[in-house]
This record gives structure tokens, C-alpha cells and sequence, in this order.
């Protein structure tokens, strides 16, 4: 399971350079053709995984509701991000995966109500939604290096 964990870590990481030395308008800016903005992805990449690996057992999240409603699937940039919100962003892309990574270490997670994903894929336990995130934050990624270009 930690190869998933440390992917996502990567990814994670990888993100985070990615967006370095935006402006506050930029990282809010919805380029013509494209229905949401690069802080909307980071914010979705951790609520969605907050959504997988918490909400769907019924285990507490380690995010506030009105951020995963805000971000969860489904949702789009509704108001302007302020530079304090992104720094929070920021720093839970980081502080969510490494608490998840605590909380499977601490046999947390139980019974997962199997469900198959908007892109075909089967989750029947945990460790399929673990293994499911290194996908879903590269595919988040890919959107915010086509926002970058576009803005």
C-alpha cells in the first residue's frame, strides 16, 4: 500500500511546483473554453480523496464540510480564492495524504461499500481507493498543466 501513499506523495509534490509563483488571480482565472480554475483541481484533489478513503466508510473527514462541499465531485469554482485559502490548500495536499497514510497504519478504515467510479473503475476497499488516487491526482494534474498554458 505505501507505493500508492508515496506515489500520490510524488504527484502531490509534483503539483505543488507546478503551481509555484502563480498570482492569487491566476490560480482563479477560468480560461474560455474550460469550466473550472487551477485552485478549484488542488482543492478537488484533496476533498475527492477525502470522499474515496473517509466519507464513503463513514469515518470522519480530516477536512472541514464547508471545504468538501465546496471542492467534492460534482462542484465548480463558486467564489474567488484568496490567497490565505490557497495557502490551506496547499498545505492540506500535503497534510491529508500523510494523514492518511497514518490512519491505514492504524487499521482506521473498515467495512468500504464497493461502488464503480465515473471512469470504469472498481473500489471495493480501501486499498482500491488508495491505489485509485495516484490516477485521479495525475488526471487532475494534466488539466492544471492545461490551465497554466491557457491563462
Amino acid at each position: 500500500m505505501s507505493k500508492a501513499i508515496e506515489t500520490t506523495k510524488t504527484l502531490r509534490a509534483s503539483t505543488l511546483k507546478l503551481v509555484e509563483g502563480l498570482s492569487v488571480e491566476q490560480l482563479n482565472k477560468i480560461p474560455a473554453g474550460f469550466n473550472n480554475n487551477i485552485i478549484w483541481n488542488l482543492g478537488h484533489m484533496v476533498a475527492a480523496q477525502q470522499g474515496l478513503c473517509y466519507a464513503r466508510l463513514g469515518v470522519e473527514t480530516r477536512i472541514e464540510d464547508s471545504f468538501f462541499e465546496r471542492y467534492k465531485p460534482g462542484t465548480k469554482p463558486e467564489a474567488h480564492v484568496t490567497e490565505v485559502e490557497i495557502e490551506e490548500i496547499k498545505a492540506l495536499l500535503v497534510s491529508t495524504i500523510d494523514q492518511l497514510e497514518s490512519d491505514y497504519n492504524k487499521d482506521v478504515f473498515k467495512e468500504y461499500p464497493a461502488f464503480t467510479t465515473r471512469y470504469g473503475v472498481e473500489l471495493a476497499c480501501v486499498e482500491d481507493a488508495i491505489n485509485f488516487l495516484p490516477f485521479h491526482d495525475g488526471l487532475h494534474m494534466g488539466y492544471m498543466m492545461a490551465l497554466k498554458r491557457a491563462i
